[in-house]
């Protein structure tokens, strides 16, 4: 055997040379050939002498790379070890001459070569992990795809009310017929908007690093803050044809809460709610104290939630039905309850509406 022989098959065992050279029969392929197509019958075993060969599938409806053969390793053996057509197409990416081996001669290779057979074996393996790789890898990029989708979709959906709340605000503001009181509450509801802006995209970087917010925490009187809050609320979801109610008595207890985060648990329970609610409806808060905690109720009038969804309702992106939104909202209120100490739940029958229901510590 000439030197140049034995460069042909640099890698290989000795032994497994000499097996090799005697049955393979040399084929040429030109750049762009295909050596064979997925759905052929198996015709031989390649092994690449020099060039490059593509192995590709259909993958949606598009050709997907899946490997790349070089001088020295093989290709096209499963097909004929299973007696199944091709699963994949071969395609000579440059100037090929690869040796191919028929069905009989590997068996019989492998039946009287066990060291060659342990080979086919360990790269059978190495094939099947960078192909599980490279499927995850593929996962996850489709993953992460999805979810800038998704987080695109949410922030244009959570700041489309408060966009149009300026919007209206401004229009009522530059009219001829402004009155000064007119234009001081557009200027009070346009501040109040931006605000809520700020802190909902406050609260959606807080959602991305994944990180828990220090709370800056304010004595507040909740029976006050629930009303001054409601009324707030109540004055936007009118225009969408709601009514939002708050049972009295509210209990007067102190708690510790940063107001701004707390509304933002509100705003997300009223807005999934209005959301539910295409005809119009009612959304009643109601609180009462309970031992150490004081436990708030959103209650709607809707259709009730999803079967299919309760068990993961508050799972970041988990929807049902909704064009707009993709169910951050609620998976925020339970970072934002947690976050103070408490706990939140939800029930529902299907067609009598869903209650929410979030527990916070009282001062102490």
């Amino acid at each position: 055997m000439t030197p140049a022989e034995d460069r042909r098959f640099a890698g290989l065992l000795n032994e497994d040379l000499q097996a090799l050279k005697l049955t393979a029969k040399m084929r040429c392929f030109k750049a762009g050939q295909t050596v064979f197509h997925a759905g052929d019958p198996g015709d031989g075993f390649y092994l690449v002498e020099s060039g490059t060969v593509i192995i590709s599938a259909i993958v949606d409806k598009d050709a997907r790379p899946l490997a790349t053969v070089s001088a020295g390793e093989f290709f096209g053996e499963m097909a004929l070890l299973e007696e199944a057509p091709r699963s994949a197409t071969a395609t000579a990416e440059v100037e090929t001459r690869a040796f191919c081996i028929g069905r009989e001669e590997l068996l019989a290779l492998l039946e009287h070569r066990p060291k060659l057979a342990l080979n086919l074996i360990r790269e059978f393996s190495h094939r099947v992990r960078s192909l599980n790789q490279k499927y995850i890898d593929e996962i996850l990029q489709a993953e992460r795809l999805t979810m800038v989708g998704r987080f695109a979709r949410t922030i244009v959906h959570d700041f489309k009310n408060p966009l149009n709340i300026i919007g209206l605000a401004a229009e009522m503001a530059g009219m001829e017929i402004a009155t000064p009181e007119m234009r001081g509450q557009a200027q009070v509801r346009i501040c109040q908007q931006v605000a809520r802006m700020t802190h909902m995209l406050n609260e959606l970087l807080d959602f991305t690093r994944n990180t828990d917010h220090q709370l800056v925490l304010a004595s507040v009187n909740y029976a006050e803050y629930v009303t001054e809050l409601g009324e707030e609320i109540g004055a936007e979801i009118a225009a969408r044809g709601m009514q939002l109610l708050i049972e009295s008595p509210l209990p007067k207890v102190i708690v510790q809460v940063e107001p701004q985060r707390l509304s933002r648990l509100y705003w997300n329970l009223v807005n999934n709610a209005v959301d539910e609610m295409k005809s119009g409806g009612v959304i009643t808060i109601r609180a009462a104290t309970r031992g150490g905690e004081v436990v708030t109720e959103v209650e709607d009038s809707g259709p009730g939630i999803a079967p299919e969804i309760t068990e993961r309702l508050f799972e970041p992106f988990v929807t049902h039905g909704k064009q707009n939104g993709t169910g951050l909202g609620l998976s925020i209120c339970k970072k934002i309850v947690e976050s103070h100490g408490g706990k939140i739940s939800a029930r529902s029958e299907p067609g009598k509406g869903a209650t929410f229901v979030f527990t916070l510590p009282l001062s102490r």
